[in-house]
């Protein structure tokens, strides 16, 4: 099943959001891999696709888990709330309609 995770950033954390990158990066592709992701992006924290220093306040990201369970314990190891970019991660199970 499809499962949403909503995440926060905290204020302030656009230097550990580029640092930690990489590592937020390679658990997304190895979803991609094995063709369990289904999007993933930030919101910036200004109407701006490149927000510049303004930063972000938190990301989507819509992958699929065999089970609730399994989504939580994957969002537990994401190197962004490890490290305090995210304050929470909100997950939700997610029927896709269209297209």
């Amino acid at each position: 099943m499809w499962y949403v995770f909503n995440a926060t950033d905290a204020d302030n954390s656009l230097d550990n959001r580029i640092k930690y990158r990489p590592e937020h990066l390679a658990r997304l592709n190895k979803l991609i891999n094995e063709g369990r992701l289904l999007l993933a992006g930030a919101y910036p924290a200004i109407d701006n696709i490149d927000p510049g220093e303004n930063g972000f306040k938190g990301s989507l990201i819509v992958a699929e888990f065999d089970s609730l369970e399994e989504a939580k314990s994957w969002a537990d190891k994401e190197p962004f709330l490890q490290h305090g970019i995210y304050t929470s991660i909100d997950i939700k199970p997610f029927k896709k309609s269209l297209p």
